[in-house]
């Protein structure tokens, strides 16, 4: 048992507090369905206060649980309650949305005086001097509006969006639908003569957009840009 990395999982029961300890990647794992109950419990008790060592009696673990099986109710309090989590891991998960922020923008916007997509390592050292906190628990869309406006105080950058008019073949319309949806907001479609949509894309993802078409069709594509 590995107590070093020992976090507290809870869960509230008709007011009533259970807590178990979990290691923290572990238990995270599990609640993204990888890995066993048992790898992520670090001790068999059910707590109603770990921190002082207060156990739930088996009454009261049978009354809110309808078992008294530890591993079942572990399970419990892992899927439909919180786990506390270590710094470590914050940080690991303030990382990761720091790259995928940096990315999205990357991809969405443009200098705004020479209309190229800015170089990832410009937007990266932008966000440093602007002093950009990243918030671990929010996603990366909501906020790169308040990240963008941050950093516009540093380097000339905003987001650009293109339509365009698309027309593909029948025999491909459902594959290519799905990258329609992942690219872009579908404005109009138009299934009569092949698959004709009107679609808003941002501007940095447009190469990638039509790259993915092609291959798909094998370059039998129809497209048009209707603005900027």
């Amino acid at each position: 048992m590995d107590f070093n990395k020992a976090v507290v999982a809870k869960l509230k029961k008709d007011g009533e507090n259970f807590e178990i300890l979990v290691n923290c990647d572990k238990a995270i794992d599990f609640k993204k369905g990888k890995g066993t109950i048992q790898d992520a419990v670090v001790a068999e008790y059910i707590y109603k206060d770990s921190k002082k060592g207060d156990k739930a009696s088996e009454h009261e673990i049978e009354k809110y649980f309808e078992t008294t099986d530890f591993y079942e109710v572990a399970e419990i309090i892992l899927k439909h309650g919180e786990i506390q989590l270590t710094a470590e891991y914050r940080g690991k998960l303030r990382e990761e949305k720091r790259k995928k922020i940096l990315e999205l923008i990357h991809r969405n916007a443009i200098d705004s005086q020479t209309g190229f997509p800015h170089p990832v390592i410009r937007i990266e050292k932008a966000m440093e001097e602007a002093k950009v906190k990243i918030d671990e628990f929010k996603n990366a869309e909501e906020q790169i509006e308040d990240i963008l406006e941050k950093i516009k105080e540093i380097i000339p950058i905003k987001f650009a969006v293109k339509e365009f008019w698309v027309r593909i073949p029948a025999q491909f319309g459902g594959q290519a639908y799905a990258i329609f949806k992942k690219f872009g907001k579908i404005l109009k479609e138009d299934w009569g003569d092949g698959l004709a949509i009107t679609i808003e894309i941002p501007g940095g993802m447009t190469e990638e957009f039509f790259s993915k078409l092609n291959s798909l069709t094998h370059g039998d594509v129809e497209s048009k840009e209707i603005k900027k």
